[in-house]
């Protein structure tokens, strides 16, 4: 009986299970996460925003317990490490620091958790946990790290050698300050960052000739550059929804055949 329980907890934690009941209880805790968030859209506090950090509060202190108590099936160690070192993994650290709020609220002399506004905002990772397309993207990001790790690191070297040259060309006086453009290399990496990534928010531009030929070429390759991750990241993501589908189809198929 005991085991049953654990197995029916596992199954309803579990983001990539079928049953209704996973599914509502993600919906759930998808729900006590925004209702949970929602106050740090207000600089006023509400009556309601209590009910709502109440509610959110007591999901996530349900949701730790219930992690907690099956935390030897879903580890590699030994059942009591697996307990002992369970609050000290990431996302337990999250999960017990969104509900630091939630106890200051209940018990006001909590006076260490006067932090809590900003506590709250740990509550947007969660989301991870709860709503599957994010998990998928992290998935796909964990396979694919070294090539986005490659293509970070060139986009990074990239925006460096830009604005070393930039610095070096655009020597002219800006005749609207009378200053140089970029009073130093920061101003300059600034500059060669938003090109790169096409943001161009206005405030740093070239006057000169050639500093307006390297902004042009500086554009032109940025688009490549940019456009690498998001191909690689979609092709993970097909790859990563299509293995999905065929376990899922084997699990159903030896099911059938169980039948």
């Amino acid at each position: 009986m005991y085991m049953n329980w654990r197995d029916k907890i596992i199954e309803l934690l579990s983001t990539r299970s079928e049953s209704r009941a996973s599914r509502v209880y993600d919906w759930v805790m998808l729900m006590a996460i925004v209702i949970g968030i929602f106050p740090l859209m207000f600089r006023s506090h509400n009556k309601l925003f209590w009910y709502f950090d109440i509610f959110s509060g007591l999901c996530f202190i349900v949701d730790y317990l219930m992690r907690w108590a099956v935390a030897d099936r879903r580890s590699s160690h030994g059942r009591l490490i697996a307990f002992l070192t369970y609050p000290f993994t990431p996302m337990a650290i999250v999960d017990l620091l969104s509900i630091l709020p939630t106890l200051n609220l209940i018990a006001p002399t909590f006076k260490v958790m006067r932090v809590s506004r900003l506590l709250r905002l740990l509550r947007i990772i969660k989301f991870i946990r709860y709503y599957e397309p994010l998990e998928i993207i992290l998935a796909v990001i964990r396979r694919q790290g070294r090539i986005l790790w490659t293509v970070f690191s060139l986009a990074i070297f990239y925006i460096f050698i830009t604005a070393l040259i930039m610095f070096n060309a655009e020597e002219e006086i800006n005749p609207e300050t009378g200053k140089f453009l970029f009073k130093n290399f920061f101003d300059a990496f600034y500059w060669a960052a938003c090109t790169l990534t096409t943001v161009g928010y206005g405030d740093l531009y070239p006057i000169s000739n050639i500093g307006r030929v390297i902004s042009i070429m500086s554009s032109i390759v940025g688009i490549a550059i940019i456009a690498l991750p998001s191909g690689i990241v979609t092709a993970g993501y097909m790859s990563e929804l299509e293995s999905r589908r065929s376990k899922k189809k084997q699990k159903e198929e030896e099911g059938d055949e169980d039948i």
